[in-house]
């Protein structure tokens, strides 16, 4: 598999270390809810996952390479790309700091 590096352009897939939902970006901040709560929000941040078949937004590492993370919109059934971002780019989007 062919992952178009933004930066870097084309590089195989054995160059990266894929680390499975996008929506791990949006990790809780840590301070409590109105109840009081950040144990239910820690725990559905670390557990609970989307296993879709189909079109699907991952975090990969760039382990082999620049060390950057991406966001790649990939179809799980057929492994074809149809996006990659930088992580950085995703998160100042959607009004997230890195």
């Amino acid at each position: 598999m062919i992952i178009n590096h933004p930066l870097l352009g084309p590089r195989d897939a054995a160059e990266f270390t894929y680390f499975g939902d996008a929506n791990l970006i949006h990790r809780p901040d840590g301070s409590p809810d109105t109840t009081g709560n950040t144990s239910a929000q820690f725990y559905t941040y670390q557990y609970l996952r989307d296993n879709p078949a189909g079109e699907h937004r991952e975090l990969w590492f760039h382990e082999g390479g620049d060390r950057s993370w991406l966001v790649v919109t990939r179809n799980t059934l057929t492994h074809d790309i149809s996006n990659v971002e930088l992580a950085s780019d995703v998160a100042r989007a959607e009004g997230r700091s890195t």
